[in-house]
């Protein structure tokens, strides 16, 4: 796991990534539906889902979209039939790419992504055809912006905790943990006063891939016009970003 530094991808792309309200509602989207699907929808017995929305609020959020995003998990949304799919295909340079969508309208949803992939100078593959290239993980940022954080102390706390690997970044540490281990992992860092800066049950590329400079831009464009798409919940690959 070492050297899959998923931090040093978040950190290049994260200035650009939150002028985006689009992004920004999209993963407020994704982490209310999820904590709603799972827990319920009501947040007065749903600790991840009141925290998921308090999160969305404190961006801006409108009530529409969060209560939408809430009924859509709980299938309360009059009319409407929601369905979780993944797409799976290859970007610019060969660079594998993940694709979750929540649609009530897979037809359109197929051809919008597929549109998005081709336009971008990538294309669309089976069910299997780059998800192998991915590990299923928790993932937790342990911030450390002051630098006080002691390495080999953190390394004994996750380690006892159910954590598999730690990883030490440029004001971070990534920790990585089995999905099962996940929360326990999270619950004693938290409990025993770390930072959390982000944590989430994902997928890991296996390994990074290196692209030329046009196809690093055609890549970016690519990632921009699904974002765009308020189908899309997640989007997972394997781009190594340039310095």
């Amino acid at each position: 796991m070492a050297g899959h530094s998923k931090w040093k991808n978040i950190q290049k792309r994260k200035n650009a990534q939150d002028a985006k309200k689009g992004k920004i509602f999209m993963r407020h989207a994704k982490d209310i539906y999820t904590a709603a699907k799972q827990g319920g929808g009501d947040i007065a017995t749903n600790a991840a889902l009141r925290t998921a929305v308090e999160k969305a609020k404190a961006d801006n959020m409108p009530n529409d979209n969060i209560d939408r995003n809430i009924k859509k998990a709980t299938g309360d949304l009059d009319g409407a039939n929601f369905e979780e799919l993944t797409y799976e295909g290859y970007g610019p340079g060969g660079v594998a790419v993940i694709v979750n969508v929540l649609t009530d309208n897979k037809n359109r949803t197929a051809s919008d992504i597929r549109h998005a992939f081709k336009k971008n100078g990538g294309n669309l593959g089976e069910n299997g055809s780059v998800s192998f290239m991915f590990d299923r993980k928790g993932y937790i940022i342990v911030s450390n912006e002051e630098g006080n954080v002691d390495e080999d102390e953190l390394t004994l706390e996750v380690l006892e905790a159910g954590a598999e690997d730690i990883v030490t970044q440029e004001g971070a540490y990534e920790v990585f943990a089995e999905p099962e281990n996940f929360q326990p992992v999270v619950d004693h860092l938290t409990e025993s006063g770390y930072t959390i800066a982000d944590s989430e049950v994902t997928l890991i590329p296996q390994n990074y891939n290196s692209v030329s400079e046009e196809d690093a831009t055609k890549m970016q464009n690519l990632l921009e016009a699904l974002e765009e798409n308020e189908d899309v919940q997640d989007i997972h690959h394997n781009l190594e970003e340039s310095e």
